[in-house]
């Protein structure tokens, strides 16, 4: 280190950071106490999903590097997704003002600066703020993101599994929290004991400890995040007419006081996408890119199951094109599986005033590759506004190491004007979508037989779908009707399946049936079983008798079956 001249190392780094493809212009590096803005500091687009860490203490300058990084991003074609915890992100809606001081630091890192406006989507959890209305049902979010809101232990988060595979088995849509609730209410009744019985790991005393859990989210006025219409994650992709990435800020006002609704909130939104996206392998540009701010509140007593869905989401997605940053204040505050995922490090100043602080910062130190700095002195030193940086280059090895002092935005750093927010909210397309809630009929109206419609028998082999007996099932609407819902599950699983329309006729749903006018929408069969829509209605619509209702039987079982990724999550679609 010390036998290295200011230009051996200015060299160093110019040579590190000399990449070919499309770049986000980080700024220019400082050597030896000195800025030279000849020696560029940049990220390769395309390593983009390779995840990243932006950290440092509080005030040094994390959210503006955010900002920054978002507008070339949205200015490179590639949508964002952030969350704006403190409200100033919404100023990347803004313009910036120059001046004098600003045109000071931007001429001195080689920067050429102009006011701009940037494509920005505003949305609130459940409507909590100026935004569109993001929500989840129930059984999409999943009993593991759920257990992680409600704080149950990993026997609890157990049995609450139990209760969502009693709910799917039995065709109960668990679409906000009232209808959980009732499934709960129903198992711990006397009509449905039997049931709670046949579920051999949830104990009465449990279900009762999730109830009171579920009343006191209810309390907290949680209720609003849970619904219909149910957010579509792909809505997160979208670019603007003229190319740009549109950047997506969820505002979160309130949720100061609910941080576990809000970390777990924005893992489901990861999950979802997860489960949706296709491979996509390495591409020129990422799809999407993801920042995560305080993340220390994802993992601050995490069960193991929800640490274990992390790390495998995040290992899992840069391969289907979405780049992950977290945002904290140290990297201790990241699980060791999860930080050794992430290739490129942004971290701002320290403080080292206590023994901890000390211990953080030298475990800091010790997670970059060796460089021609000092890094404890660095890092305890650096200004707002400036950061230690290695990245992944082209190649797949890490960058040098460089003190930089980092570009500016080009929108406002801070808040946009309330009637700004409110006029974007007002004009955007996803309002119609999702403004308004919706109540369909779920489990509690099943289970309470509030404005239920007719569900109809189980299917032979299957369990009675509990508040329905004395209803007649579709079997006993004749032949006739019977032939019709085989038929229709036949086309069903072959759509949902195979991923393309059904090549057999519609059923004809004659005015002489008494089928429901409604039924309830059935999860998704499993993938890589395409083969079996074409036996079901190869089998359903050339034999008889009880050959039929077996193959009834099976697809009404592929039906309900629904299927669950790494977060216990169901990228089912009820809109």
């Amino acid at each position: 280190m010390a036998n290295k001249t200011t230009a051996e190392k200015l060299a160093t780094i110019q040579k590190g950071y000399t990449l070919e493809g499309a770049t986000i212009e980080l700024g220019a590096a400082i050597v030896d106490g000195e800025l030279h803005k000849e020696a560029q500091v940049r990220l390769p687009l395309a390593m983009m999903n390779r995840h990243g860490l932006v950290a440092g203490a509080t005030g040094t300058g994390k959210t503006v590097t955010l900002h920054m990084m978002a507008e070339q991003l949205s200015a490179a074609g590639v949508p964002v997704f952030l969350a704006d915890i403190k409200g100033d992100l919404s100023g990347l809606a803004t313009a910036a003002a120059g001046s004098d001081k600003l045109k000071a630091r931007t001429d001195s890192i080689g920067q050429v600066w102009a006011g701009k406006t940037f494509p920005v989507e505003f949305l609130a959890l459940g409507g909590d703020g100026n935004g569109i209305p993001v929500r989840a049902t129930i059984t999409s979010f999943g009993p593991i993101l759920l257990s992680r809101v409600m704080e149950l232990n990993d026997t609890q988060e157990s049995s609450l599994q139990l209760v969502f595979h009693f709910a799917d088995k039995n065709n109960l849509e668990l679409i906000d929290l009232k209808d959980l609730r009732a499934v709960i209410q129903f198992l711990t009744s006397d009509e449905g004991k039997d049931e709670l019985e046949e579920l051999g790991g949830l104990s009465k005393a449990t279900a009762g400890v999730i109830l009171r859990e579920l009343v006191n989210l209810e309390a907290q006025g949680l209720e609003r995040f849970f619904g219909e219409p149910e957010f579509d994650t792909a809505e997160l992709l979208r670019t603007a007419p003229d190319g740009r990435g549109v950047i997506t800020c969820l505002e979160l006002p309130t949720l100061q006081t609910k941080p576990m609704l809000f970390s777990t909130f924005l893992m489901w939104l990861l999950a979802d996408l997860f489960e949706d996206l296709p491979e996509a392998g390495d591409l020129d540009k990422p799809k999407l890119v993801f920042f995560l701010d305080e993340a220390h509140l994802l993992f601050n007593g995490a069960s193991k199951a929800f640490l274990n869905a992390i790390t495998t989401t995040v290992r899992l997605i840069r391969s289907k094109g979405v780049g992950i940053f977290f945002v904290t204040q140290t990297p201790k505050d990241v699980p060791a599986d999860v930080l050794g995922q992430l290739a490129n490090r942004i971290q701002h100043a320290l403080r080292a005033f206590t023994p901890e602080d000390a211990k953080a910062l030298k475990a800091t130190v010790s997670t970059f590759p060796m460089s021609d700095y000092d890094l404890e002195e660095t890092l305890t030193s650096a200004g707002i506004g400036e950061a230690v940086i290695t990245v992944m280059n082209e190649k797949g090895a890490p960058t040098p190491v460089a003190h930089t002092r980092l570009r500016a935005p080009e929108s406002v750093m801070g808040p946009s004007t309330e009637e700004l927010i409110k006029s974007t909210v007002g004009g955007s397309a996803l309002l119609a979508k999702y403004g308004t809630a919706v109540d369909n009929i779920s489990a509690y109206e099943k289970l309470t037989g509030k404005g239920a419609a007719p569900t109809g028998g189980a299917a032979p082999g299957e369990p009675p779908v509990p508040g329905t007996s004395g209803q007649p099932g579709p079997g006993q609407a004749g032949s006739d009707q019977a032939d019709v819902d085989v038929d229709a599950e036949a086309r069903r699983i072959e759509e949902e399946i195979l991923g393309r329309p059904s090549s057999r006729p519609a059923p004809d749903r004659g005015a002489g049936t008494d089928a429901p006018s409604r039924r309830a929408p059935e999860p998704a069969a499993p993938a890589g079983g395409g083969m079996v829509g074409d036996l079901a209605g190869a089998l359903g619509g050339a034999l008889g008798g009880g050959l039929k209702s077996m193959v009834r039987s099976l697809g009404t079982q592929l039906g309900r079956e629904l299927l669950r990724g790494v977060f216990g999550t169901s990228s089912r679609r009820r809109r």
